[in-house]
């Protein structure tokens, strides 16, 4: 007797010969295309929003109502929509910005995909309002969960307006999704912050329950960056603008010292649209990578321009990845570019403001300097006799000398303000710790082991990047098991290798050789360090590996190699040591990102001592 057949089971499941295929109503479809394009209000705001800017608008209105679940509401200014084009707006895959293959591989407007508004539709109460600029009237249409009501004229301003109401009303299941209308609004709010930061050009406004929240009008980028992100990541930012062979980013990037607890900073735009890619962010945390303390992160504005033809942006339905053709180009380009902006000599950026007459050293309280000071290895010297001449300063002939006098020329005075260093002239030293100094700002205060071991630092990448990296050889070779990527990539790359200081070769096709590591690595595990240096080769062309640990072992040389706390500083080695940092690249960090000096300005001071209440 044989087994009784297995019943259907509860969850709702057919058997196999009962299922029958069919196609599914265009209106289920449009519901299960929202479900990737519109996952909360933020979404539809973003992709209208999207619209408008591909439409030419120079004015942005933008009104919801309870974090966007009640009512969404885009208007613009933008070419509008003809009557007999309305229809086709709210279709699925109808479109004016694509028409062949070849334009979606060269994609220059933000929307494409012909699902937005289709998608939105399908799961509200939806009305699409349009005139173009040479019609007497605008023209209206409702749409009802995906039902389309007559087309009826109505009055409207050129331009565009699109009303979303009781966003997911038909679909409850997604609906109960949404968290609370602080937080669904605060999604909506950094999608208009994000348009608003891309486009500059273009005004925007921002409502929310009757409430104006935003607010800024077509303006340069600095003022819009100023606008959206704040005055404060404004002034601790410094701009950035490359470009070559057809690439350029643009934008603002926050100094070391400003980074931030959160990533809740970082904008990346390519060719205006807004996007998460591990390659760009990447690029950038190597670029901050040894002028950042510990576990900070960085904030930045950064836009970058590439022909369309080398980007793919259709990778996601929500078009915030992207994919470069030539990714081992623009990594490179992206971290030397902010690297650049990062790397500018210590208070290159101090005011000349008028010059006070400074304090004599012994106004501080400071005890005499001994006459016998071993030298520091800097190259500049300031000798004592330059200060009584520019302070205007005499000194008794038979008075004692407390400072080491050395024996080089005396520089000029200098004949005007215009000449002061941007990081000024030595008065004293603080605990065996702090240099202070005088600018025409105000008063200097550096931590002046923090500034020698950058100096020293920099000075051993730049004698080492102008020599080939010297490499160990293993006395017994290593060999690893490989993937076909890293034999693959030991094979086309061995030239970029051997440069980096590493002497592979493939054994077979499932094994590796290793014979020599860079001389500096010599006490990392062979075996480990090989395959960092491959995968890091493989995905971005250059071992960032390889640099981080190099530039950790530099620094720690660097560590050593500095002055130490609480040696006594001569007035002249003091000076050394400010007009070092003005000339070394990323002076305002030392190497683990700490600040290596800060200025307090004469207002500063005066605040401090309540002058002038």
């Amino acid at each position: 007797m044989g087994l009784p057949a297995r019943q259907p089971v509860a969850s709702g499941i057919m058997p196999r010969s009962m299922v029958t295929i069919h196609r599914l109503p265009d209106q289920l479809v449009n519901q299960i295309a929202a479900g990737e394009v519109v996952e909360r209000p933020a979404a539809a705001v973003k992709e209208l929003l999207e619209n408008s800017l591909d439409a030419g608008a120079t004015d942005i209105a933008v009104t919801l109502r309870e974090g966007g679940v009640r009512q969404i509401r885009i208007q613009d200014n933008g070419a509008g929509i003809a009557r007999a084009d309305l229809p086709l707006a709210v279709a699925r895959h109808a479109t004016s910005k694509i028409g062949s293959l070849d334009d979606l591989e060269s994609v220059a407007t933000l929307g494409f995909r012909g699902e937005a508004l289709a998608s939105i539709a399908s799961v509200s109460r939806f009305s699409l309002t349009s005139r173009q600029a040479a019609e007497r009237h605008g023209w209206r249409l409702d749409v009802a969960g995906g039902e389309l009501a007559e087309i009826e004229p109505a009055q409207a301003e050129p331009g565009t307006t699109v009303d979303v109401l009781e966003l997911f009303y038909n679909t409850p299941a997604r609906r109960k999704f949404l968290r609370t209308e602080a937080t669904e609004f605060a999604h909506a709010e950094e999608a208009v912050r994000r348009a608003a930061l891309s486009r500059p050009d273009v005004a925007f406004r921002l409502t929310h329950n009757g409430r104006a929240l935003l607010r800024v009008p077509a303006q340069d980028a600095a003022a819009r960056a100023a606008a959206i992100l704040g005055e404060d990541f404004m002034a601790a930012a410094v701009p950035l603008d490359e470009g070559t062979a057809g690439l350029r980013i643009w934008g603002f990037v926050g100094l070391p010292t400003a980074a931030r607890a959160g990533r809740d900073v970082q904008y990346l735009f390519v060719n205006g649209r807004f996007v998460r890619d591990r390659l760009l962010a990447h690029a950038v945390r190597e670029a901050y990578r040894d002028v950042l303390h510990h576990d900070r992160h960085p904030a930045f504005a950064l836009f970058l321009e590439v022909p369309p033809a080398t980007v793919d942006v259709n990778v996601h339905p929500t078009k915030t990845e992207v994919r470069f053709r030539d990714g081992r180009a623009i990594h490179p380009f992206v971290r030397h570019a902010v690297e650049k902006a990062l790397a500018r000599p210590a208070g290159a950026t101090v005011a000349l403001l008028p010059e006070p007459t400074p304090a004599s050293p012994a106004a501080f309280g400071t005890t005499p300097f001994p006459s016998r000071q071993a030298a520091m290895p800097l190259h500049t010297g300031m000798p004592e006799g330059f200060y009584d001449r520019l302070f205007g300063r005499e000194q008794p002939a038979a008075a004692p000398r407390q400072i080491a006098r050395p024996a080089m020329p005396e520089p000029e005075i200098p004949s005007s303000r215009q000449d002061v260093p941007p990081l000024g002239f030595a008065l004293a030293q603080l605990s065996g710790v702090y240099v202070l100094a005088r600018n025409a700002a105000g008063l200097v205060i550096v931590d002046m082991h923090a500034a020698h071991e950058r100096i020293v630092y920099e000075r051993l990448k730049a004698s080492l990047d102008r020599a080939a990296i010297p490499t160990q050889q293993l006395l017994i070779p290593v060999t690893l098991l490989a993937a076909s990527l890293e034999t693959a990539t030991v094979e086309e790359h061995a030239e970029l290798l051997a440069r980096l200081g590493f002497e592979m070769a493939v054994s077979s096709p499932t094994s590796v050789v290793v014979r020599s590591i860079p001389w500096l690595l010599r006490d990392a595990d062979p075996v480990t360090l090989a395959r960092e240096v491959l995968r890091e080769v493989a995905e971005v062309g250059a071992s960032s590996v390889l640099a981080g640990r190099r530039d950790e072992m530099l620094a720690a040389l660097a560590c050593h190699g500095a002055v130490r706390a609480n040696r006594t500083l001569t007035v002249a080695e003091m000076n050394a040591l400010l007009r070092d940092m003005e000339e070394t690249e990323r002076a305002g960090q030392c190497n683990h990102g700490r600040p290596t000096w800060c200025q307090l300005s004469m207002d500063d001071l005066d605040r401090l001592f309540m002058r002038g209440r």
